[in-house]
Protein backbone atom coordinates (compact mmCIF):
# COMPACT_ATOMS: atom_id res chain seq x y z
CA UNK A 1 0.00 0.00 0.00
CA UNK A 2 1.53 3.32 -1.03
CA UNK A 3 0.67 6.97 -1.47
CA UNK A 4 -2.97 7.76 -0.81
CA UNK A 5 -3.65 4.47 0.94
CA UNK A 6 -0.74 5.08 3.35
CA UNK A 7 -2.08 8.52 4.26
CA UNK A 8 -5.51 6.98 4.70
CA UNK A 9 -4.18 4.34 7.10
CA UNK A 10 -2.35 6.91 9.24
CA UNK A 11 -5.40 9.11 9.85
CA UNK A 12 -7.23 8.50 13.14
CA UNK A 13 -10.87 9.14 12.15
CA UNK A 14 -12.90 8.61 9.00
CA UNK A 15 -16.49 8.84 7.84
CA UNK A 16 -18.42 5.81 6.59
CA UNK A 17 -21.07 6.51 3.97
CA UNK A 18 -23.84 4.00 3.36
CA UNK A 19 -27.16 4.29 1.55
CA UNK A 20 -30.47 3.71 3.30
CA UNK A 21 -32.91 1.28 1.67
CA UNK A 22 -35.13 4.20 0.62
CA UNK A 23 -32.22 6.08 -1.00
CA UNK A 24 -30.79 8.86 1.19
CA UNK A 25 -27.14 8.65 2.23
CA UNK A 26 -26.18 7.99 5.84
CA UNK A 27 -22.75 9.13 7.08
CA UNK A 28 -21.16 8.36 10.46
CA UNK A 29 -17.68 8.96 11.90
CA UNK A 30 -15.68 5.79 12.50
CA UNK A 31 -12.32 4.64 13.74
CA UNK A 32 -10.72 2.08 11.47
CA UNK A 33 -7.67 0.01 10.60
CA UNK A 34 -6.31 -1.00 7.20
CA UNK A 35 -4.57 -4.19 6.09
CA UNK A 36 -3.70 -4.57 2.41
CA UNK A 37 -6.86 -3.40 0.58
CA UNK A 38 -9.32 -4.11 3.38
CA UNK A 39 -10.58 -1.57 5.91
CA UNK A 40 -11.94 -2.72 9.27
CA UNK A 41 -14.22 -0.92 11.70
CA UNK A 42 -16.29 -2.34 14.54
CA UNK A 43 -19.31 -1.70 16.68
CA UNK A 44 -17.63 -1.17 20.03
CA UNK A 45 -18.76 -0.75 23.60
CA UNK A 46 -19.11 3.04 23.58
CA UNK A 47 -22.66 3.98 24.68
CA UNK A 48 -25.25 3.70 21.92
CA UNK A 49 -29.01 3.71 22.05
CA UNK A 50 -29.05 0.31 20.28
CA UNK A 51 -26.69 -2.29 18.83
CA UNK A 52 -28.97 -2.46 15.76
CA UNK A 53 -27.29 0.44 14.02
CA UNK A 54 -28.51 2.02 10.81
CA UNK A 55 -25.10 1.49 9.17
CA UNK A 56 -25.48 -2.29 9.66
CA UNK A 57 -28.99 -2.37 8.20
CA UNK A 58 -27.84 -0.22 5.28
CA UNK A 59 -24.91 -2.54 4.51
CA UNK A 60 -27.20 -5.57 4.66
CA UNK A 61 -29.46 -3.90 2.07
CA UNK A 62 -26.67 -2.45 -0.10
CA UNK A 63 -23.03 -3.36 0.58
CA UNK A 64 -21.53 -0.56 -1.59
CA UNK A 65 -19.91 1.98 0.76
CA UNK A 66 -17.44 4.84 0.75
CA UNK A 67 -15.01 5.79 3.50
CA UNK A 68 -13.55 9.30 3.56
CA UNK A 69 -10.56 10.58 5.51
CA UNK A 70 -9.58 14.22 5.27
CA UNK A 71 -7.21 16.71 6.81
CA UNK A 72 -8.00 20.38 7.41
CA UNK A 73 -5.40 23.03 8.07
CA UNK A 74 -5.63 26.83 8.14
CA UNK A 75 -2.80 26.63 5.60
CA UNK A 76 -4.89 25.44 2.67
CA UNK A 77 -1.82 24.12 0.88
CA UNK A 78 -1.89 21.34 3.51
CA UNK A 79 -5.48 20.21 2.79
CA UNK A 80 -6.03 16.65 1.56
CA UNK A 81 -8.60 13.90 1.40
CA UNK A 82 -8.60 10.20 0.54
CA UNK A 83 -11.69 8.15 -0.30
CA UNK A 84 -11.98 4.38 -0.42
CA UNK A 85 -14.93 2.86 -2.29
CA UNK A 86 -15.74 -0.81 -1.91
CA UNK A 87 -17.94 -3.65 -0.80
CA UNK A 88 -18.72 -4.03 2.90
CA UNK A 89 -19.51 -7.19 4.83
CA UNK A 90 -20.59 -7.65 8.45
CA UNK A 91 -18.80 -10.28 10.53
CA UNK A 92 -19.71 -11.90 13.85
CA UNK A 93 -17.39 -14.30 15.67
CA UNK A 94 -15.23 -15.39 12.73
CA UNK A 95 -11.60 -14.99 11.67
CA UNK A 96 -12.32 -11.67 9.91
CA UNK A 97 -13.92 -10.37 13.10
CA UNK A 98 -10.87 -11.40 15.13
CA UNK A 99 -8.50 -9.82 12.57
CA UNK A 100 -10.46 -6.56 12.74
CA UNK A 101 -10.34 -6.54 16.55
CA UNK A 102 -6.59 -7.24 16.48
CA UNK A 103 -5.85 -4.38 14.06
CA UNK A 104 -8.10 -1.91 15.87
CA UNK A 105 -6.56 -2.73 19.27
CA UNK A 106 -3.07 -2.24 17.79
CA UNK A 107 -3.96 1.17 16.32
CA UNK A 108 -6.09 2.63 19.14
CA UNK A 109 -4.86 2.32 22.75
CA UNK A 110 -8.40 3.22 23.89
CA UNK A 111 -9.44 -0.33 23.01
CA UNK A 112 -7.50 -1.55 26.01
CA UNK A 113 -10.45 -0.30 28.11
CA UNK A 114 -13.34 0.18 25.63
CA UNK A 115 -14.74 -3.26 24.83
CA UNK A 116 -14.73 -4.58 21.29
CA UNK A 117 -17.66 -6.96 21.39
CA UNK A 118 -19.86 -6.06 18.43
CA UNK A 119 -19.72 -6.97 14.78
CA UNK A 120 -16.84 -5.99 12.53
CA UNK A 121 -17.45 -4.30 9.19
CA UNK A 122 -14.83 -5.17 6.59
CA UNK A 123 -14.62 -3.17 3.37
CA UNK A 124 -12.83 -4.68 0.40
CA UNK A 125 -11.63 -1.55 -1.40
CA UNK A 126 -11.91 -1.58 -5.16
CA UNK A 127 -11.06 2.08 -5.76
CA UNK A 128 -8.91 4.70 -4.00
CA UNK A 129 -9.39 8.39 -4.84
CA UNK A 130 -7.41 11.30 -3.44
CA UNK A 131 -6.81 15.02 -3.63
CA UNK A 132 -4.14 17.23 -2.16
CA UNK A 133 -0.52 17.00 -1.20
Amino acid sequence: MTGSADRFAAAPVARLATVTPDGPPHVVPIVFAVAECTIYTAVDGKPKTTQRLRRLANIEANPRVSILVDHYDDDWSQLWWVRADGIAAIHHDDSVCERGYELLRAKYPQYQYVPLDGPVISVDVDQWSAWGD
